[in-house]
């Protein structure tokens, strides 16, 4: 009991400071920034919701969004105002009290870009500073709204509108300037972080993540001289005419005592770097963690979590900032959790490797070499030309963009961790073909029957990984069945709240691990979850929809209790009375057209639907978001009817382009057989 006590007069102090080193206290009752803080620690020193309260949570309120599509925003709250981004990056602005809505603004991104949003057409969360709301949008935008009325102050094209670049994360706001990166790897894009004037909307500065072509001379940006100096030589062959890759497309945070602006780097243009550069070389600053200075995008250092990263990880997943005991004495320490399976402890003034361990296991390497910093990739995890290679993590990630949370009271960092393993093996041929993933990695279709699926699914785990930072150790682990979790919350209540893909948000003991408490939303809850308080009352908050990339790519490997439906915001609070709404029974398949095609052309239908048509319309043809799913499609019903969207256009203005460069009549005929196999064995 005094022990209990002691904790609840800390989590009392603590309520009045940020994490440390942050300078000055935030409201209480604010969740002001996408991680809460600077330094993105998304811990909350709100503790009326605590062990002993929390069983009594329920639902307050909720809103739902007037569209459909993935939802993966984390929202904000802001003198009692609840503001967050929805899919295509309509931003809605509630009452965080009751969830009356007070406007919402569309930016109206034509539907054809969703045609290359990688992971569907999502939307992070807004950054909310000196009555300004900032969004950026699927097309490349970066708008200023007046966080009164929605009233568009400005907006600006960061982005080539003729290339297939896209914004799917969240800006972030230092002093006078907001920041935007954006995404498209996976089409052939060079990767950069823009800094723009928050009043004006002018761009103040620019850092490319990799060289342009040396031909073109410097791209006259403060980011010529490091990728001079540093960067060029870590490059070879034609890098350039492939994009090359290393977009910013999420985590950002910042020191205001360093004046030191963090960001995370992508993958490369194509994955394999056999390709994108022939001779080698570490592919600066692909998967990199990259310290400027904030106000001039002056480079200090850089560390590389995954040097000539060939498996798609990226180290743009969350950084946090905060204090660590180190050998007997405290250190400013960046940590992050990237794709690759190795928690890193940086030195954030210089980027010193303070410590890197494995948190999940991994088969590419075997660990990190603390003399060099470099990883020691085990033999063959490159896989060879001609050799498949059993990567793990996969190209899922050990820890993908989902926010992880740091507790000042234990000491732990909790992660949203997978476990996945995949076979990774050179596209025979490669071939670059133009608006398409171009990685460089050979499609492997999904088996469409009941039993393969099964087996699929029990080799993707999620669990929630209790992390010890300082001494590189897991604490304890929730394990959830599937493997898409979402993201977590720490609170002073000494609680740990986590959604979860398949629905629902749960709470465990931030000490032991114990779940006290869970609410099934039915719909996924991915993005992180915050706290607020109004009038005495702390409330939970998160956003939730069906959607992302696990539900376009492998939803058939995804646990599902309902037909997609519009997602939105739910919000919690003690002794909560508003009624939980019930999914939406699946209708039962249609009569399906009678099957005729033979064992190869439903082999060669499964290789072109992987290629073509999974990224929206789901592994085994098993669509989960508000696509549609092609098995219950009246298209199907007809062959002819069938290839007029691939092959004529017909739905274009819907976001459906036409593949008629890529594919022909008897192509699309084998994938239309391979969706009557998929809807014969699937049945759901």
């Amino acid at each position: 009991m005094h022990i209990r006590l002691l904790r609840h007069l800390l989590s009392l102090a603590l309520a009045f400071y940020l994490p440390v080193g942050f300078g000055a206290a935030l409201p209480e009752h604010d969740w002001p920034q996408h991680g809460h803080d600077a330094g993105e620690t998304r811990y909350s020193p709100l503790a009326q919701i605590d062990r002993d309260t929390v069983g009594t949570l329920g639902l307050a309120w909720q809103f739902r969004f007037d569209r459909p599509r993935g939802v993966q925003a984390t929202p904000l709250m802001v003198d009692g105002t609840l503001y967050v981004s929805g899919p295509w990056g309509v931003v809605y602005a509630m009452d965080a009290r009751s969830g009356a809505l007070r406007w919402q603004h569309d930016p109206q991104v034509p539907p054809s870009k969703a045609a290359v949003a990688c992971c569907d057409v999502v939307n992070r969360g807004v950054a909310v500073e000196d009555g300004r709301v900032f969004v950026g949008t699927i097309d490349g935008r970066l708008q200023a709204l007046d966080a009164k009325t929605g009233a568009l102050l400005w907006s600006e094209q960061t982005t080539n509108p003729e290339r297939p670049y896209t914004i799917t994360g969240a800006p972030r706001v230092i002093g006078d300037l907001v920041m935007i990166g954006n995404g498209g790897a996976e089409y052939g894009v060079r990767g950069y972080l823009s800094a723009y004037d928050a009043a004006s909307g002018k761009l103040r500065w620019r850092f490319y993540t990799v060289p342009g072509n040396p031909a073109d001379g410097p791209d006259g940006q403060i980011s010529d001289k490091p990728l001079k100096a540093l960067a060029e030589p870590t490059w070879s062959g034609e890098w350039w005419a492939l994009g090359g890759g290393g977009t910013v497309w999420d985590s950002m945070a910042y020191d205001p005592q360093l004046d030191l602006l963090f960001f995370g780097v992508g993958n490369g243009s194509p994955h394999d770097r056999d390709l994108r550069s022939p001779g080698g070389g570490d592919n600066l600053f692909l998967s990199s963690i990259v310290a400027v200075r904030a106000h001039t995008g002056e480079y200090v250092w850089h560390y590389q979590t995954t040097p000539g990263d060939s498996w798609d990880y990226t180290a743009t997943q969350q950084l946090i900032l905060t204090e660590l005991k180190l050998d007997g004495r405290m250190r400013k320490v960046l940590m992050q959790a990237p794709k690759n399976g190795f928690f890193y402890v940086l030195d954030r003034e210089t980027g010193e490797l303070l410590s890197a361990t494995n948190y999940v296991p991994t088969s590419w390497a075997s660990h990190v070499d603390m003399a060099t910093g470099r990883p020691v990739e085990i033999p063959g995890a490159r896989y060879p030309a001609g050799q498949p290679a059993l990567v793990m993590p996969s190209q899922i990630g050990a820890h993908n963009w989902q926010p992880m949370a740091w507790s000042p009271l234990t000491g732990l960092v909790y992660i949203p961790a997978q476990q996945s393993q995949a076979f990774m093996m050179k596209a025979q041929p490669f071939r670059v073909e133009s608006g398409r993933w171009n990685t460089g990695i050979q499609d492997h279709p999904l088996p469409t029957d009941a039993k393969s699926l099964a087996q699929a699914r029990e080799g993707m785990t999620g669990h929630l990984l209790a992390w010890d930072p300082a001494r590189q150790r897991e604490v304890w682990r929730s394990e959830h069945p599937g493997l898409w979790n979402g993201g977590v919350l720490a609170t002073a209540g000494q609680l740990v709240f986590q959604g979860q893909g398949g629905g629902g948000l749960h709470a465990y003991d931030a000490e032991t691990g114990k779940r006290l408490w869970q609410s099934d939303t039915w719909l996924d809850i991915l993005g992180g979850p915050i706290s607020y308080s109004l009038d005495g009352v702390q409330y939970i908050a998160a956003a939730a929809g069906f959607g992302s990339s696990m539900h376009l790519s492998a939803s058939a490997l995804l646990p599902r209790q309902g037909m997609p439906a519009h997602g939105g915001i739910f919000v919690w609070m003690l002794g909560g009375k508003a009624p939980m709404p019930a999914p939406e029974s699946r209708p039962p398949m249609p009569p399906l057209p009678k099957l005729t095609a033979d064992a190869s052309t439903l082999q060669h239908g499964a290789q072109l639907y992987t290629r073509y048509c999974m990224v929206c319309h789901g592994a085994a043809a098993v669509a989960g978001a508000g696509v549609p799913d092609l098995r219950r499609s009246p298209y199907l019903q007809s062959a002819d009817a069938f290839r007029r969207p691939p092959l004529d256009g017909l739905l274009e203005t819907r976001g459906m382009p036409s593949f008629s460069s890529s594919l022909d009549e008897a192509g699309i005929e084998a994938i239309r057989a391979y969706v009557i196999q998929s809807a014969m064995d699937t049945k759901n």
